[in-house]
């Protein structure tokens, strides 16, 4: 029985998107450029296919909710064609007359991106629709339960291009379920990687000498202070914990209530659909089951939660999610980590600045660099924790899954995948964008001479402390 080198596999297809890529380039033109940016969104927007996307995701994956699903692929793409239609990815986008700089944009080459399990659909489109937009072919490599999914989305991608004559080779993916072996042979070939997933898969992507875009790990934590309005809190912490099942790595994983508030604030927990548990001991015996999170529980409808975690004659039949006190922060307390579940950790402080101190080292157990929320009136306290919070983004007075990534009512770029600066071992800070696939070739002209007098750039050192 002849069977197929793993790694002649992966080479063929990177092979077959370089040249596919090199003509899309040698024929490029910004109006190319946009329509096949618009053939691959359309491909996971038309409402049929979207909807198919969805029910295969949650069949195949077992995660989220196929409602929510065809939401997310809905306006997450949406949001990031309205976030690039008017930008410049091909020919000149830079020229000063001033420093006698003019910018010509080029495209990197083959992308080769890495896909979770949580979004199938909607990050790989995501991806694919950013590769296009600047001139680039792509390879994916989905994880293996998404296999089912990213293939129906490049069946139609594909049925896309073939309407405007493009080469299918310009997106294609690693065929069969995929194996380690084929992704690392993807992260060493291609021209630039982007990881989103596992940090398994985000530390092969950095040390596989392939310029590499990854993402860290979430665990967001959300500060309720004393000045917040705390009906409109609990509606958004609901609505952002709940939706397609805490699949995101933006989901609120704690809350962290001043005690001011405290028992109100529970109260409107309590109306929106939360379950209170006291004693943490009954879920952390539950949740986890040797030592790994109880697959019964992540990322199910609350009934399915519910029932994984024994609590089904115990909570309200109307239940949403469960809020768990809890006080415990590190390895030995599992609740103070991500959970990919409709369980949020509530954490009662002091006052603001003991919230602060309990934010901070929450983060600094895990999700460091990814972000945080806070609900608040006071204007002063965002930059409060921005200057002392280790994170990327503070989402004020908002429903933290759907701000993180971008919203139509906030100014983030539309993403899945949220960089997380050096605190999270990233080499980018900001929302993945269209930006990081492209580069840019400089053309450098002669200007007149700026050159300053050693005294403009020292006279008010020495006057302050002499030469």
């Amino acid at each position: 029985m002849n069977t197929v080198d793993p790694i002649a596999e992966v080479d063929a297809l990177v092979l077959r998107a370089r040249v596919a890529q090199s003509t899309f380039e040698k024929c490029g033109s910004q109006q190319l450029y946009d329509r096949a940016a618009q053939a691959a969104a359309w491909a996971i927007m038309e409402p049929s296919r979207n909807r198919h996307l969805a029910e295969l995701a949650v069949s195949t994956t077992g995660l989220g909710n196929v409602a929510d699903k065809i939401i997310k692929n809905h306006r997450k793409t949406l949001g990031l064609m309205r976030d690039i239609r008017t930008a410049k990815t091909f020919g000149v986008i830079l020229d000063e007359a001033e420093t006698g700089i003019t910018e010509i944009a080029r495209p990197i080459g083959v992308i080769g991106a890495v896909v979770p399990s949580t979004n199938p659909g909607a990050t790989p489109a995501n991806n694919i629709i950013n590769a296009v937009k600047c001139g680039n072919a792509i390879v994916l490599s989905p994880s293996p339960k998404g296999v089912p999914t990213c293939e129906a989305l490049l069946t139609y991608v594909h049925a896309e291009f073939d309407k405007i004559g493009l080469d299918r080779d310009l997106v294609q993916m690693i065929p069969g379920r995929g194996s380690k072996e084929k992704t690392q042979r993807l992260l060493e070939t291609a021209d630039l990687v982007v990881v989103t997933g596992s940090q398994n898969n985000v530390k092969r992507a950095y040390t596989s000498g392939t310029p590499a875009l990854a993402v860290g790990a979430g665990n967001v934590a959300v500060i309720v202070d004393e000045t917040a309005d705390l009906a409109d809190a609990a509606d958004k912490i609901q609505a952002s914990k709940t939706f397609d099942n805490a699949t995101s790595c933006s989901s609120e994983n704690a809350v962290v209530i001043v005690d001011a508030i405290y028992d109100d604030f529970v109260a409107e927990m309590a109306r929106t659909g939360a379950a209170l548990i006291t004693d943490d001991t009954q879920i952390t015996s539950t949740l986890w089951t040797k030592g790994h999170l109880n697959p019964k529980a992540i990322a199910q409808d609350a009934d399915k939660t519910i029932a994984a975690l024994g609590l089904t004659d115990s909570v309200p039949s109307d239940t949403s999610y469960i809020a768990v006190e809890t006080t415990g922060i590190g390895p030995s307390h599992p609740l103070s980590g991500e959970k990919l579940s409709r369980v949020l950790s509530v954490y009662r402080a002091k006052n603001f600045d003991d919230a602060l101190r309990i934010t901070r080292d929450l983060q600094l157990h895990q999700g460091a660099g990814h972000s945080v929320g806070l609900h608040t009136n006071d204007a002063n306290r965002p930059l409060v924790l921005a200057r002392n919070i280790p994170t990327s983004r503070i989402i004020v007075n908002q429903a933290h899954t759907f701000a993180t990534g971008g919203s139509f009512s906030n100014g983030m770029p539309f993403s899945l995948s949220m960089g997380c600066g050096s605190w999270g071992g990233n080499s980018i800070d900001t929302n993945l964008h269209w930006r990081h696939f492209l580069q840019s070739t400089k053309i450098v002209r002669e200007i007149p001479a700026v050159e300053p007098a050693v005294e403009d750039i020292f006279g008010d050192y020495w006057d302050e402390v002499g030469r």
